[in-house]
C-alpha cells in the first residue's frame, strides 16, 4: 500500500486529536468506573473498525485484512501487558484516582518508543529479507517459553525495575510521597522526581519488553510501516480503559498464555515460510484471511476454556473452604 507523507501527517495528527480529547475528558484525576471504562472501550474499538473499513474503501482488501490481524493480534498480546501493569501499580502503591493518569502518559510513551522500534525493523526489513527467519525463530521460541512457564504455573508475584528506571532514580531522586499530579517538586533546594513520573517510567519502559514480540509478531502478518503502526497505535491507545474495565477478570484468564504461545507460534511459522518464499523456495504462504480466522478461533477457545476452568477452580475452592469450616464443628460433636 502506497502511503503519502501526507496520509501520514493527517493519520498522526488525527490520533494526536484523538489522544487530546481523550486527555481532555479524563484530564481530572478520578476513579474511572466501569461503566465510563466499558464506553470508552467501545469507542476505541469502533473507531479501529472505522479505520480498517476505510483502508477497505480508500485502499484495498489486503491493507485492511492486515489492519485487523494486526490489530486483533496486538489486541491480545496486550492484554498480557496488564498482567504487569496491576503488579507495577501495586508496587509503587498508586492512588487510584491517579491510575488513569499514569496509564496515559505511560502509554504514549510506550507508543512513541514503538514507533521507533517500527521504524527501525522497517527498513532491516527493507535491507535484509533474511531477516524474516530470524523474527520467526525468536516467535516460536517465544510461543515455547510461554508454554513452559504456564505449565510451570510460575505467578510473577513482584515485578522488578529495569536498569534504566534505576539510574533515572538514582541521578534524579524520588519524593517519599505523592504529590497530586506533580511530576517533579523540590527537596531542600533540589528538583527531584514524584512517585507519579516514576510509575510513568516504568509503565511506558516495560512495554519496550513486550514490543520484543508484538513487533516481529505483527511483521509477520504485514511489512507495511503505515498498518504496522497504526494497529499498535489503535491497540495500546485502548489499553487504558481496557486495565478498568477488565482488571478483575484478568487472573480468570488463565489459557491466555497457551492461547498466546499459539498465535505467537503460528505467525513464527508464517514468517519461515515467508522467508524460504523470498529465498525462492516452493512453499504454501498463509494468507491475511487464514490468519484471521486462527487468531480469532484461538482467543475464542482460550477465553471459553479460561472461564470453564475458572469456574471450576472457584467451585472446588468453595466446596474445601466449606469442608474446613464444618471439620471443627464435626469434631466438637463427637
Amino acid at each position: 500500500m502506497d502511503v503519502s507523507v501526507t496520509l501520514w501527517a493527517v493519520t498522526i495528527l488525527g490520533l494526536s486529536a484523538l489522544i487530546a480529547i481523550d486527555f481532555f475528558i479524563g484530564r481530572k484525576p478520578h476513579d474511572v468506573s466501569v461503566k465510563e471504562a466499558g464506553i470508552w472501550t467501545v469507542v476505541w474499538i469502533v473507531l479501529a473498525a472505522l479505520f480498517g473499513l476505510g483502508l477497505l474503501v480508500f485502499g484495498n482488501s489486503q491493507a485492511s485484512g492486515e489492519f485487523f490481524a494486526g490489530f486483533i493480534t496486538e489486541k491480545s498480546l496486550s492484554v498480557d501487558n496488564l498482567f504487569v501493569f496491576v503488579l507495577i501499580m501495586a508496587k509503587f502503591a498508586v492512588p487510584s484516582h491517579l491510575q488513569q493518569r499514569v496509564l496515559l502518559v505511560g502509554v504514549l510513551i510506550a507508543l512513541v518508543l514503538r514507533a521507533i522500534f517500527i521504524a527501525a525493523g522497517a527498513a532491516i526489513i527493507a535491507s535484509f529479507s533474511w531477516v524474516f527467519f530470524i523474527f520467526g525463530a525468536f516467535l516460536i521460541y517465544t510461543a515455547w517459553k510461554l508454554v513452559q512457564e504456564a505449565r510451570a504455573d510460575e505467578d510473577e508475584d513482584d515485578w522488578e525495575e529495569n536498569r534504566l528506571l534505576k539510574s533515572v532514580e538514582k541521578k534524579f531522586g524520588v519524593a517519599d510521597k505523592y504529590h497530586g499530579t506533580k511530576l517533579f517538586i523540590r527537596v531542600n533546594g533540589k528538583r527531584v522526581l514524584t512517585p507519579l513520573m516514576v510509575v510513568m517510567l516504568a509503565i511506558g519502559t516495560t512495554d519496550v519488553l513486550f514490543a520484543l514480540d508484538s513487533i516481529p509478531a505483527i511483521f509477520g502478518l504485514t511489512q507495511d510501516p503505515y498498518i504496522v503502526f497504526t494497529a499498535n497505535a489503535f491497540a495500546l491507545m485502548g489499553l487504558r480503559q481496557l486495565y478498568f474495565l477488565i482488571g478483575g477478570l484478568l487472573k480468570k484468564l488463565v489459557h491466555l498464555s497457551y492461547g498466546l504461545s499459539v498465535i505467537l507460534g503460528f505467525i513464527g511459522v508464517k514468517l519461515v515460510l515467508h522467508a524460504l518464499h523470498e529465498a525462492g523456495v516452493h512453499v504454501p504462504e498463509i494468507s491475511i484471511p487464514f490468519s484471521l480466522a486462527v487468531i480469532g478461533g484461538v482467543l475464542v477457545i482460550t477465553t471459553i476454556t479460561s472461564l470453564i476452568a475458572s469456574k471450576k477452580q472457584a467451585q472446588r475452592e468453595a466446596a474445601e473452604a466449606a469442608e474446613a469450616g464444618e471439620s471443627p464443628k464435626d469434631s466438637v460433636e463427637v
